[in-house]
C-alpha cells in the first residue's frame, strides 16, 4: 500500500533516546540531526555526514534560516548561539549578551533575523545581516517555552508565565495575551473570515494541550478558545492546511480536521482514530498535498483533499514512531522513531523519464535509473543504471540511454544485463533536453541544437560527427523542440519554423512555417506523423509528405505530453493529457472526410502520475515514487476474447468507440455477438468512411446484401484514391461530397453522371457547362420535365427553349433519331408550358402542327380545358381524335352542330346521355332514343317508348330484356291505365313492388298470377314474407294445395307439409302434389316431417302404398343413398316387370353413378341387374352393327334369366332363337326353341316366327348339330389371368366378379382397357372405339363421346376393386 521508497536509515546516530531532525529551507540538500549526546549531525540528502558539530551541553533548539544558508543551534549549558554556513561548511558563535540558558530559537520567515528565549523569560533579536543585536529582559516572567514569526515580522512568544507575547522586530512589546494554562506550538497563520485579508492575521496555541486558542490581531477582542472531546485524550500537535484548515493529532490516536471559518468554527470536518494506541506528530508537506501522522509503529499518508482514505502506510517494525519531517520540496519524508533511529524515505521523485517504443527508462531513485519493457500486461524491469548525479534530464534510444544534469550529459550503452559508460560530454550551454537515436544524440541548450554522434566516429564518418543547428546563426531563430528518428531530426523555432533534417543526405529536406512559435513537438517512431504544440496552446499534427498542419480539436490548453502508440496496428492513435485528463484521438488519413483528426474520447488521469508509453490502448504511467503503473484506456477496454464477457446493453457503446478508432477487426467480434442488423450497418458504414472496401464486402457478403457487394467490387481495384471516396461517399448518400472527390479525381465527369442520375439537374446544369457542353440541351429538358412537374411553369419554358438543338442535317441526311426525339420533347414541354403562362396562341400552334403527336394534342387541350379556354381544347381534342373529349367540350360551349358530328366517333355514355336529354328538351324524340340507347339509358328509352313514341311493345321488350326495375314500374303504371291487370301485376313484381302487386291481384282476382309470377321470379329480393302472405290468403280460401305450395316458398316447411298432406288425403295419387311434399321435405332436413312422408308413401295412414319412384326421389332429394339404392332396385324391378327396360336401365344407372360420387358401395343386387339390363340393350346395338354372334351370346345371358323379364319372354326366347341360328350356336338355338315348343309359351309365339322355330326342333340332325357346337373363345381374367370365356362374368378360378364392357357386355380385359369419359364406366377399347366411330352415343349414358376422348387406362384397378372392396 505504500508508495514511499526507503532511501537511508540512520541508526542510533545519537545513541539511544530522543532524536531531532530539522531539513534545510530552499534546496533541501541537507538535514540536521540532534540527540542525548549532545551534538548536532547534518548529513547530505543521500545519508552522506557532512559536519559533525559537539556541544557543550544538551541542544535545546535548532534550525535553519528562511535561504538554507544558516543553521542556528542553542544549548541548555551556553548563552552562545552556533551558526554553520551550509555554503562554506564552517561554523561561528555570536553572543547573545544573557547570562542565562536558552529555550527556544526561531528564525524570521523573511530574512536572517533570530530570536533566542532563554529561561528566565528574557529575549535576544538577532540579526545575522548586520550583526545588531537586540537583548529584551523581562519579556515574561517564567521560561519561553515556544515561538513563532510571521510573515510581516511579528514574533509570538508562549512561556510558561501562562502568557502570550506579541512583538515587533526591535523588541517592543505589542500585545500580552494572558491563557489558561501554559501555551505551547504557537503558529503564525490566516482564519477564514468573510472578508479576505492579507498577511498572517492569526496566531494559534496549544494551551494546557487541551484546548486550541485563536488570536485574531485584527479583532483582538474576540479570541476564540476551541476544546475538543475527552476521549481524544490531550493535543499532541496541530497544523495549518489548505485555506484556513487545521488538522489536529490527539494522544488517544484521534485524526480531525476543523475549519477556522466563523460560520464553522467548532465543527469536525474529519474525524478518524489513525491509530490504535497513539499519535505521536503530524507533519503537512503542502507541495505535495499531502499530511502525515504517526503512532505506534507506523505512519500513514492522507491526501489534504481526501483525508478519509488513507494513500499509503510506512510501517517501521522494530520500534515505535516519534516525530515526522517533510523537506520542503516534499521528495523526502524523515522518520525518527522512539530509540532514536532515523528512516529517510522518498516520498516524491523528480519525474523525469525517456521512452523509445516499447521500452521506459525512468527515474527510480535519486541516482538510479531502471529501463523497463512494456510488451507485456505489466512492465518488466530490464536493467538499472547507477548514475554520477542527481540527473534533471534523460534520454532513451534503441541502444543508449543519456542522463545528466547543467550541461553536461553521460552516455550508456544498453547491454543484455548491464549498461556500460561509453562517455561523459559538456555543452557550451545547460542542457534544456536531450534525444537519442541510433547513432545520435540531439542536444537543445540555449536555443540551439547540437547534433552529435553518440559513439567516437570511425574516419568515414568524421565529417558527420557534429552540426549545430541553426547553421547560419539567424538572429531571430531560436530553437524551442526537436524530436529525433531513425532517419530525421526535427526541430522547431520559436517563430513558428519546423525543419526536417534527413540524416542520410545530412541536409534539411522540409522547412514548414507555422503561424505562432511551436513550444513543444511529439514525433512517432518514423516521423512522418508530428504533434505540435505552439505558444497559443493549441495543438496540431504536421504531416511533413503532405505538407499540411492539422488542427486537433478539443486540446487542453494547458498540454503536458503527448503520446503515439507503439502498437503497428494501432499508429494512427495518439493521446494528449494534462494533469486530470487524458484525451484520445485518431489521425484519419485515408477517409471519405479526408485527412482528419478525431476526438474518441476522454478519460479522468490519475492523480500525480504520468503517462509515459501507449501500447495498444495501454497507457504506462509513472507514480511519484517512480513506480510503473498501467491503465486501458476507455476508448479500448473491450476487445478480442473478453468481449463475450460483456453484458449486451454496453456491447453498443463499445462498438462506438471501436468504430470510433477504427478498430475494426475487434467490431467485426462485437458484430458477431450482437448479431443485430443495426450494428452490421454502423459497421459497414465504419468501413466505407475509411475506405476499407475489401472489410467492407466481408461484411456484407455476411449479412446478404448482394447488391453493396457487387457495387464495391466494381470499385474495388480503383487506384484513383478521390474517385474511389467519390464512389464510397455516393454510396453513404453524402453526394455534395462526392461531388468534391469526383471533380478532384481522374474522372471528374462522374460527378456530373452522379448528379443526372440523382435528377440534381441543377447542380448537373453547372457541372455539364463546364464538363460535358454537350449534355446541356439533354439535362436542360430533364430539368424542365422536373420543374413542370413541381409547377414552376416559367423556369421550365425557359429550359425547354434552352434544351431545343439547332438542325445540324446536311442535304441528303436525316437528324439523328434520338435527336429529333429529344427535339420533339422539347417543342412538347415549349407548347404545355407556354399554355401555362398565358402564351395560348404560342402553345396552341405548336400542338395543332401535325407533326405533334396525338398525346400533345390530348396535354395541351387538357391544360386549355382547365383554364376553361374550352373552344381551343374542343378543337385540339377533334384534331387528336379524342371524340369523347371534344364532345363533352363542345356540350359545354352548347355547340350542338359540332356534338352531332363528332357523335359518331363517341364512346362515353355520358356524352351520349348529354346529348340525348338535349335532343328530348329539343323535342326530337328519335334522335332522343337512338341516344339513350348508345348511352345504355334504358330506362329512358322505355319512358320515350310509353310517354311520347307510344310504342309499349318496345318498351315491355325492352323491360325484359333488361330486366330494369325502373322500366318495370314504368311499364306496370302503363298497363294499370289500360286496365291490364295481369301485366300490370307482372311488371310489378318485376319492378319489385311486391307490396303493390299483392294489392292489385288481390283486389282483381288474381292471386295465383301474382304466385306464379312471384315464384318465377324467385329473386334475392323477393322475401319470404311476400310468400307467406300468399299462403295465409289460400289458407284462408282453404286452397291447401297453393297454401302448402307457398308455405314452402316461405320457408314454413312444416305447415307447408300439413297443407300438402291434407290434398293428399283427398287424393292420395296426385304427382304433382307428391313431388312438391318431397322437395319439401327435403330442403327442410327435419326427420319428423320425413317420417310423415315416408309413412304416406309407404301406405301406413291408408293402407295404399304408392308409386315406390316416389320414395325413391325421397330418398335421393334426402341423400339418403342406401335407402335409395334398396329403392331404385325395387323400382327398376317394378319396370322391368313392366316391361320398362330402359327405364329400369336408367334409375339403376344414375342410382349407380350416385354412389360411387358418394364413396358408397355397390349393392350386388344392383350390379347385377344393371349388367342384365345393359346386355339386354345392348343386343339391338349389336344386331345394327351386324354382330349377330355377340347379340345371341347377350341374347343367352337375358335367356338365361328369363323369369327377371316376365313381359316378354316368348318374345325374348323368340329373338335368342333366331340370333343362335344366325350366328350358328345351333345347340342355344334348339334349347330355346325346344323351351318354347312347351304348351305355356307356344301359343304366344309369333306366327311368322312358329314355322322356323317349329323346324328348328324337328329339323334331322338337330341334336348332333347341337351336341357339336363350337365352345366360346376366352380371354384373361383380370383378376388372376386365368381363362375365361368372353361373356362369363364369374372366374371359376378366382371366384371374383369381373365387370363387364359397356360396349360388349364381355367382362373386361386389362391390356386393353378404356373407360367412357362421361360415366367412367369400362369398356374394350377397340369395341368402344367401333360403336363411336359408327356414330352411336355411348350404350351406358347416352352421352355423346369423341374418338379423340378415349384413352387407354394405365392403371386397371380403380375399376377391379369398387369402393369398399379390397
Amino acid at each position: 500500500m505504500s508508495d514511499e521508497k526507503l532511501l537511508l536509515r540512520l541508526d542510533h546516530p545519537h545513541g539511544p533516546g530522543d532524536t531531532f531532525i530539522s531539513w534545510q529551507h530552499g534546496s533541501g540538500g541537507f538535514f540536521a540531526t540532534t540527540g542525548v549526546d549532545q551534538s548536532v549531525v547534518i548529513y547530505d540528502h543521500h545519508g552522506r555526514k557532512v559536519e559533525h558539530i559537539p556541544l557543550q551541553g544538551a541542544c535545546t533548539g535548532f534550525g535553519w534560516d528562511v535561504d538554507g544558508d544558516l543553521l542556528a543551534i542553542i544549548t541548555s549549558s551556553s548563552p552562545h548561539i552556533i551558526l554553520w554556513d551550509a555554503n562554506t561548511g564552517k561554523k561561528s558563535q555570536v553572543d547573545t549578551g544573557l547570562r542565562d540558558s536558552m529555550s527556544c530559537v526561531r528564525w524570521s520567515k523573511i530574512g536572517s533575523v533570530l530570536a533566542v528565549g532563554t529561561a528566565r523569560g528574557n529575549l535576544t533579536i538577532y540579526n545575522h545581516s548586520t550583526a545588531k543585536r537586540i537583548p529584551v529582559l523581562g519579556k515574561h516572567t517564567k521560561r519561553i517555552s515556544c515561538g513563532a514569526w510571521s510573515t510581516e515580522n511579528l514574533l509570538a512568544l508562549g512561556s510558561e508565565d501562562k502568557t502570550l507575547s506579541i512583538s515587533n522586530t526591535e523588541g517592543d512589546t505589542l500585545r500580552i495575551i494572558s491563557l489558561r494554562s501554559e501555551p505551547s506550538d504557537i503558529q503564525f497563520s490566516e482564519m477564514k473570515l468573510d472578508e479576505r485579508l492579507d498577511g498572517e492575521h492569526t496566531v494559534s496555541v496549544l494551551v494546557g494541550r487541551k484546548t486550541l486558542f485563536l488570536y485574531n490581531l485584527h479583532d483582538p477582542e474576540n479570541p476564540v478558545e476551541l476544546a475538543f472531546q475527552q476521549r481524544y485524550g490531550s493535543v499532541v500537535t496541530y497544523k495549518w492546511f489548505g485555506d484556513g484548515y487545521i488538522l489536529l493529532g490527539f494522544s488517544a490516536g484521534f485524526f480531525v480536521a476543523i475549519s477556522t471559518h466563523m460560520k464553522e468554527v467548532g465543527q469536525e470536518l474529519f474525524q478518524a482514530k489513525n491509530h490504535r494506541n497513539s499519535l505521536n506528530d503530524i507533519a503537512v508537506c503542502s507541495r505535495l498535498g499531502k499530511v502525515a501522522s504517526c503512532g505506534d509503529n507506523q505512519v500513514k499518508i492522507h491526501d489534504m483533499s481526501n483525508l478519509q482514505e488513507t494513500s499509503s502506510v510506512l510501517t517501521v517494525e522494530e520500534d515505535e514512531v516519534e516525530r515526522l519531517s517533510w523537506s520542503e520540496d516534499g521528495q523526502l519524508l524523515g522518520v525518527v522513531t522512539h530509540s532514536g533511529t532515523i528512516y529517510i524515505y522518498l516520498s516524491q521523485l523528480p519525474i523525469i523519464w525517456s521512452v523509445f517504443n516499447t521500452h521506459a527508462a525512468v527515474l527510480t531513485s535519486l541516482t538510479e535509473l531502471t529501463l523497463y519493457s512494456c510488451e507485456s500486461k505489466a512492465p518488466t524491469p530490464r536493467l538499472t543504471v547507477h548514475l554520477p548525479m542527481e540527473p534533471s534530464f534523460m534520454s532513451l534510444g534503441p541502444y543508449h540511454c543519456a542522463a545528466g544534469m547543467n550541461n553536461r550529459a553521460w552516455f550508456y550503452e544498453l547491454g543484455q544485463n548491464k549498461a556500460t559508460l561509453l562517455r561523459d560530454r559538456e555543452y557550451l550551454g545547460t542542457v534544456s533536453s536531450l534525444r537519442l537515436s541510433a547513432d545520435y544524440a540531439s542536444v537543445l541548450y540555449e536555443g540551439k541544437i547540437q547534433l552529435h554522434m553518440i559513439e567516437t566516429p570511425d574516419v568515414s564518418s568524421e565529417d558527420r560527427e557534429s552540426k549545430m543547428f541553426p547553421s547560419q546563426h539567424p538572429l531571430d531563430m531560436n530553437i524551442t523542440a526537436h524530436a529525433l528518428t531513425t532517419d530525421f531530426l526535427i526541430y522547431a523555432s520559436s517563430m513558428g519554423h519546423i525543419h526536417y533534417f534527413f540524416l542520410e543526405d545530412w541536409k534539411l529536406v522540409t522547412d514548414f512555417q507555422h503561424t505562432a512559435g511551436i513550444r513543444e513537438l511529439y514525433a512517432d517512431q518514423t516521423g512522418i506523423r508530428l504533434i505540435v504544440v505552439d505558444d497559443r496552446s493549441e495543438g496540431y499534427v504536421y504531416s511533413p509528405i503532405a505538407d499540411e498542419m492539422l488542427k486537433i480539436p478539443d486540446f487542453p490548453a494547458s498540454c503536458s505530453g503527448a503520446l503515439w502508440d507503439c502498437d503497428a496496428q494501432e499508429h494512427n492513435v495518439f493521446i494528449v493529457f494534462d494533469d486530470t485528463k487524458i484525451i484520445t484521438y485518431l489521425y484519419d488519413k485515408d477517409s471519405i472526410e479526408g485527412t482528419s483528426v478525431i476526438n474518441a474520447g476522454l478519460c479522468k488521469l490519475p492523480t500525480n502520475q504520468v503517462p509515459l508509453l501507449l501500447f495498444g490502448g495501454q497507457v504506462v504511467l509513472e507514480t511519484a515514487s517512480g513506480k510503473l503503473t498501467q491503465m486501458t484506456l476507455p476508448t479500448h477496454e473491450i476487445s478480442g476474447p473478453s468481449i463475450h464477457d460483456i453484458q449486451k446493453g454496453s456491447l453498443q457503446q463499445t462498438l462506438d468507440r471501436q468504430l470510433k478508432l477504427h478498430r475494426f477487426s475487434e467490431a467485426w467480434k462485437t458484430c458477431q455477438v450482437l448479431n443485430r442488423k443495426e450494428a452490421w450497418e454502423q459497421l459497414t458504414e465504419g468501413l466505407l468512411r475509411s475506405l476499407e472496401i475489401e472489410f467492407a464486402i466481408r461484411v456484407y457478403r455476411h449479412i446478404g446484401n448482394v447488391g453493396m457487394v457487387w457495387s464495391l467490387q466494381s470499385i474495388q481495384n480503383i487506384e484513383d484514391q478521390r474517385l474511389l471516396a467519390g464512389h464510397v461517399s455516393m454510396f453513404l448518400q453524402d453526394f455534395d461530397r462526392a461531388q468534391d472527390w469526383y471533380l478532384k479525381s481522374s474522372q471528374p465527369v462522374a460527378a456530373l453522371h452522379m448528379r443526372q442520375d440523382l435528377l440534381h439537374w441543377d447542380q448537373a446544369l453547372q457541372l455539364a457547362a463546364k464538363l460535358a457542353p454537350e449534355q446541356v440541351p439533354y439535362i436542360a429538358r430533364e430539368y424542365a420535365q422536373q420543374l413542370e412537374f413541381i409547377g414552376n411553369y416559367a423556369e421550365a419554358l425557359s429550359h425547354y427553349e434552352r434544351g431545343l438543338l439547332e438542325a445540324h442535317t446536311t442535304e441528303g441526311k436525316k437528324p439523328h433519331p434520338d435527336e429529333e426525339t429529344h427535339n420533339m420533347q422539347c417543342r412538347a414541354g415549349v407548347a404545355r408550358t407556354a399554355i401555362r403562362c398565358g402564351d395560348i396562341r404560342r402553345g396552341v400552334s405548336i400542338a395543332a402542327d401535325t407533326s405533334s403527336s396525338r398525346q400533345l394534342k390530348r396535354e395541351c387541350a387538357d391544360i386549355l380545358e382547365s383554364m376553361k379556354h374550352l373552344n381551343d381544347a374542343a378543337m385540339l381534342y377533334e384534331s387528336g381524335l379524342f371524340y369523347d373529349k371534344a364532345a363533352s367540350a363542345y356540350i359545354r360551349l352548347k355547340n350542338w352542330e359540332k356534338v352531332g358530328d363528332v357523335l359518331p366517333n363517341v364512346t362515353s355514355p355520358k356524352i351520349h346521355l348529354q346529348y340525348a336529354k338535349a335532343k328530348e328538351a329539343d323535342g326530337k324524340y328519335q334522335e332522343a332514343l337512338k341516344a339513350y340507347e348508345m348511352a345504355r339509358d334504358m330506362d329512358s328509352v322505355v319512358r320515350l317508348n310509353l310517354d311520347h313514341l307510344n310504342n309499349p311493345e318496345e318498351a315491355v321488350h325492352v323491360v325484359q330484356e333488361t330486366k330494369s326495375i325502373e322500366g318495370a314500374k314504368m311499364v306496370a303504371r302503363f298497363f294499370q291505365r289500360l286496365g291490364d291487370y295481369r301485366s300490370a301485376i307482372r311488371f310489378l313484381v318485376l319492378s319489385r313492388c311486391h307490396d303493390e302487386a299483392f294489392q292489385l291481384a288481390r283486389q282483381h282476382h288474381q292471386m295465383e298470377l301474382y304466385g306464379e309470377v312471384l315464384t318465377d321470379s324467385l329473386e334475392a329480393d323477393v322475401k319470404p314474407q311476400d310468400f307467406n302472405s300468399l299462403a295465409l290468403h289460400f289458407e284462408g280460401e282453404n286452397n291447401s294445395m297453393l297454401a302448402g305450395k307457398y308455405y314452402y316458398h316461405a320457408g314454413d316447411y312444416s305447415k307447408a307439409l300439413k297443407h300438402l298432406m291434407q290434398v293428399l288425403k283427398a287424393n292420395s295419387e296426385d304427382p304433382k302434389v307428391i313431388s312438391l311434399a318431397i322437395e319439401v321435405v327435403a330442403v327442410a332436413s327435419d326427420d319428423h316431417l320425413a317420417s310423415q312422408l315416408i309413412e304416406f308413401l309407404l301406405g301406413e295412414a291408408d293402407g295404399i302404398p304408392k308409386d315406390p319412384k316416389f320414395l325413391f326421389r325421397l330418398y335421393m332429394a334426402r341423400h339418403q343413398y342406401r335407402e335409395a339404392a334398396k329403392t331404385a332396385i325395387i323400382v327398376a324391378s317394378q319396370e322391368q316387370i313392366n316391361g320398362n327396360y330402359r327405364n329400369a336401365h336408367d334409375v339403376l344407372f344414375e342410382m349407380y353413378q350416385e354412389l360411387r360420387r358418394n364413396g358408397i358401395k355397390i349393392p350386388t343386387e344392383m350390379h347385377s341387374n344393371l349388367m342384365l339390363l345393359h346386355s339386354y340393350i345392348l343386343v339391338r346395338l349389336h344386331v345394327r352393327q351386324g354382330e349377330h354372334l355377340k347379340g345371341a351370346r347377350m341374347l343367352i345371358r337375358v335367356a338365361n334369366n328369363i323369369s327377371k323379364f316376365p313381359s316378354h319372354v316368348v318374345p325374348i326366347l323368340t329373338s335368342t332363337v333366331i340370333e343362335c341360328s344366325r350366328a350358328g350356336l345351333k345347340a342355344s338355338a334348339f334349347s330355346y326353341a325346344a323351351m318354347l315348343m312347351r304348351p305355356e309359351y307356344r301359343l304366344q309365339v309369333d306366327p311368322k316366327y312358329s314355322k322356323k322355330i317349329e323346324a328348328v326342333v324337328r329339323k334331322p340332325g338337330s341334336k348332333l348339330s347341337a351336341a357339336n357346337e363350337e365352345e366360346e373363345p376366352s380371354s384373361p381374367c383380370p383378376y388372376c389371368d386365368g381363362p375365361l370365356p368372353v361373356t362369363e362374368l364369374n372366374c371359376v378360378h378366382c371366384k371374383n366378379s369381373v365387370p363387364f364392357c359397356i360396349a360388349t357386355g364381355q367382362h373386361i380385359v386389362k391390356d386393353n382397357l378404356t373407360a367412357c369419359p362421361n360415366c367412367d364406366f369400362p369398356a374394350i377399347l377397340p369395341e368402344l372405339q367401333l360403336i363411336v366411330e359408327s356414330g352411336e352415343a355411348c350404350p351406358m349414358c347416352c352421352k355423346a363421346i369423341s374418338v379423340d376422348q378415349l384413352r387407354k387406362v394405365a392403371d386397371v384397378k380403380s375399376y377391379l376393386y369398387q369402393q369398399g372392396e379390397d
